[in-house]
Order: C-alpha cells, then structure tokens, then sequence
C-alpha cells in the first residue's frame, strides 16, 4: 500500500520529506522485527522509547518512520502528536478496518475475564459461529492456538490479528481487556459491538492511583461503544448489577444496557442458586424467559460469570436453549478451580486467584462443601500492587484451616520482602512460611487427610516462575500432581 493513502488516516501530520512513490509492505512497533519495506512507529513505552530505535529500524530496511518529534535518520519521517493514536490509526487504514466486519465482544473487569470468554466460545460454536478469542492464557482462530505476550496486546498487533481472523472467516471474537489497555490505548480503533463488565475489587493499585482510576480506566471500554445507533451493527453494554460500582458504568455508555445479578433484580438473572461439590443450579430468567440450569461449574463466581456470558450471547441474538446446551455441557477452563486427582483420597484444586476477592471467593467456595480441612498455598507477585498482599494473607487465613506463604512471581523483588508484608498486621497464626514454591505445595499436600481440600491459587494457567527477572519452567498442575505422586505412594 502507498505511505500516502497509509497516513491519510492520520489527518493532521509534519512531513521530513516527500512520500509520494513510497510503498509499505508492513508495519512494526519493535526494531528488531522490521524489515525490507516496514512503516516503522516510534512508541514510548514503560521501559523503551522506540525513537531511541529508529536508526536500527532504518539499518534494517525501513521505508518510513512515524515519530513524535525529528529524527537523526535519512529516511522520510511523518512527525504526529501522538504515536500511540497514530499507530491505532494507521494499523486499521492499513489492515482495512477489520474489526468493522467481525462481531467483537470485549470483557473487562477484575475477576473472570477469562472464564467468560470461554464460555462465550462454548455458547458461540454451539450455534455454529466461527470464533476467535484474544486473552490472558493465548489466542485462538477457532482451534488453532497461538501465543500472546499481554491480556491486551498492543493495537498493532491486535489490527493485524483481526486482519487474520477476516481471512479465516471467522464470525466473533471474544476478547479481554484489560484497564492497562484501555488506559494506555492499545484497544484504539477496536469497534466492539457488545462490552461486558464482570465486577471490580482492588488489583493494579501499583499502576492505578486508586479505585476510583481504576474504575475509569474500566469504564472507558464503554464510552468507546460510541454515540452512533447503528441497526446493522448495533452495540451493547452488558454490566453486574451486582456490582457497586454499576451505576457508573451505566452512565458511562450511551448505548442499550443489559443488566445480570443474583441478589439484585436485573434483565439476566439467577434464582434459586444451589451450589454443592458437583456444580450449580439455578433457574436462568432472561427477561421474560426461563430455564432451568444445571453446570459442572462450581461457586458463586461461576454462576456469574454464566449470567455474564448469557447475557451477551443473548445481545447477539442466540437462543436461550443453545445457551443452556453450552453452559451445560462446559466443564471449565484451563486453570480456574482446576482439579488434580490421581485418586488421592483428598481433593487438590489449582486456581488463578490473585486478588483479595478471587481468593475469598474460592475459599469460601470450598468452604461450602469441604467435608475435612482446607489448606491454601498462596504468595503474591512482584512488582506489582503492594496494598492487597496484607489483604491476600488475611483472606487466606480468615477462610483457610492452614495458608501457607510462598512465592509467586517476585520477578526483581526478594520474595522474603513480599511474604514480610503479606504478614504484616494479622492476628491469626494459623500460617506457616515456605518461601519454595514447590515445596510449600509438598508440605501443603502432605498434611492433607481424608476429605481435605488443597487449593494451590495465584498462578492457575501459567508454566513458569519468574525469579530475579528470570523465568523458569514452573506449572503448579504438575507440581501438585508430583506431590500427590511422591506422599501419596508412599502411604499405599
């Protein structure tokens, strides 16, 4: 494509020099990667600045370069305000709007982002819809899987995997997204058709100023649904009435909002919730319908995040009984209260829980049907917001028989540092500290007894450990099924 139909989308823009006979084969946001022909975007980043970059681009083959201010190079710069709108913007002109011609579903919130793109993935290809799905655990094209490096990847990446997702013929994609995304611009020219927000408890407190930021950042997925009524392609919002904090999301989009909940009255609602060791059920009212669900999926955040996923799919026109078949039939996702058994006779759970909230929740959870004791193997990561590590300690030992205090992530931080301040301030002393990882889930799994529960949270999907900004393979499905393996056989 010519650089001059690419940056026609930009309007307002200094040329270095003429880019008349300039064509562009690609285009690239990191150095390394660009070649022969590539637009190359200078972007400030958190730790890069790509404009300290652009003669390495210009080595490596570049025939232009988007920048925020001149630069020491030969090539023809196209000089913006700001690089990160830019490249949002160039990246949809050059891929041609892919996002107007998927149906896209984006999912925010603190909590369950994840599991509700599964189980709109279910709902979806129950219905025969060809899907695509953009997450914390990996993208996909239909069964296809491929790596990501953020929940949200930047608006480069995202434009040119919609790109590949319209020559696939897929129908809808299932995206999550995250406040960092939303607050940093990487959803830029993303036409979402239908926004979900699960809930919002404390998380991202290092990177937000407070709640109430990481509230706005959350609600700007909404105000992005637009002002337009469009009856082609019409937009919803889809919000936890549950939720504190719904009627500021409400007001924060002018489109048509569907509301769910349990105890509060919504257009999407849960009655009669019974939740044992085996799932849930309850009666699903969708407005004037209803159906009687019976799931595999256990606790009250599961419930949830079903009401959450009916709620869009029903936006989008799928039958309440091809909604029913899809949630009845899903048994999970892939490190979220995941089972480990290899016929112990007590029960080991892995779970991504790393909040506050999310480890109550599926404390209390156990706690429901556990017949023995419960034992909890939990740290926090670092680097990250240092205000709910108290607060993840004190969850785990209020819902907990025994926690056990380990490390997660510490990244670049002394993990002793991080299990200093998850202890700072509790009363109760039902805890113990093994910084190892792999052997706090041992010990964990070596105290348990008939009818116990171990639950292994903070990780969940995740297969590696990083330590002193290193990363090790590290999967706590395998190290707990080691364990078992190890004081299991021992005792038979």
């Amino acid at each position: 494509m010519k650089l001059s139909e690419i940056v026609d989308a930009l309007h307002f823009y200094r040329l270095t020099k003429d880019i008349a006979n300039i064509n562009i084969t690609g285009m690239e946001i990191d150095s390394r990667k660009v070649s022969e022909g590539d637009l190359f975007v200078c972007i400030k980043g958190f730790t890069v600045d790509g404009h300290l970059y652009a003669r390495q681009a210009e080595k490596q083959g570049a025939a232009a370069i988007i920048s925020e201010k001149p630069l020491d190079v030969s090539l023809p710069v196209i000089i913006v305000n700001d690089t990160t709108k830019a490249v949002a913007m160039l990246a949809n002109k050059f891929y041609d709007y892919p996002t107007e011609k998927l149906e896209v579903i984006g999912v925010t919130g603190t909590n369950g982002k994840t599991s509700v793109t599964y189980l709109l993935e279910a709902i979806f290809k129950e219905h025969r819809r060809k899907t695509g799905l953009i997450g914390t655990i990996q993208m996909k094209m239909e069964d296809d899987c491929f790596d990501v490096k953020n929940t949200t990847p930047d608006s480069l990446f995202l434009q040119r995997s919609f790109q590949k997702m319209v020559e696939r013929k897929i129908d809808t994609v299932f995206m999550e997204v995250s406040s960092h995304a939303l607050d940093l611009g990487r959803v830029y020219g993303c036409d979402f058709d239908i926004a979900i927000f699960t809930n919002l408890s404390q998380d991202h407190l290092d990177y937000h100023t407070s709640m109430d930021d990481y509230l706005r950042a959350k609600s700007l997925l909404f105000a992005q649904l637009g002002n337009k009524y469009d009856k082609e392609k019409p937009k919803f919002a889809v919000i936890n009435k549950d939720d504190k904090n719904h009627e500021k999301l409400i007001k924060s989009t002018s489109q048509p909002v569907v509301t769910y909940g349990i105890d509060q009255q919504a257009d999407v609602q849960a009655i009669d919730v019974n939740l044992d060791a085996n799932g849930s059920s309850f009666l699903l009212r969708v407005f004037d319908e209803e159906v009687q669900i019976t799931s595999k999926l256990m606790g009250k955040f599961s419930v949830y995040n079903m009401l959450a996923a009916t709620s869009a799919a029903y936006c989008a026109g799928i039958p309440l009984h091809t909604i029913k078949k899809a949630l009845e039939s899903t048994t999970g996702v892939s490190g979220r209260f995941e089972p480990v058994n290899l016929g112990q006779p007590f029960g080991v759970i892995v779970d991504y829980a790393h909040t506050p909230d999310s480890l109550e929740n599926v404390l209390t959870t156990i706690r429901s049907f556990v017949k023995g004791k419960v034992y909890v193997v939990v740290g926090c990561g670092g680097d990250r917001d240092k205000t709910k590590r108290p607060l993840m300690a004190d969850s785990a030992v209020k819902y907990a028989d025994l926690a056990i205090f380990t490390a997660d992530n510490p990244r670049t931080e002394d993990p002793k540092a991080i299990l200093d301040d998850m202890i700072a301030g509790l009363k109760q002393d039902n805890y113990r500290i093994i910084e190892n990882r792999r052997q706090a889930i041992e010990e964990a799994i070596s105290l348990a007894e008939e009818n116990d529960i171990v639950l292994v949270a903070g990780k969940g999907h995740e297969t590696y450990q990083i330590i002193d900004g290193e990363v090790h393979d590290f999967d706590d499905r395998l190290e707990a099924a080691n364990a078992i393996k190890l004081n299991w056989n021992k005792e038979n």
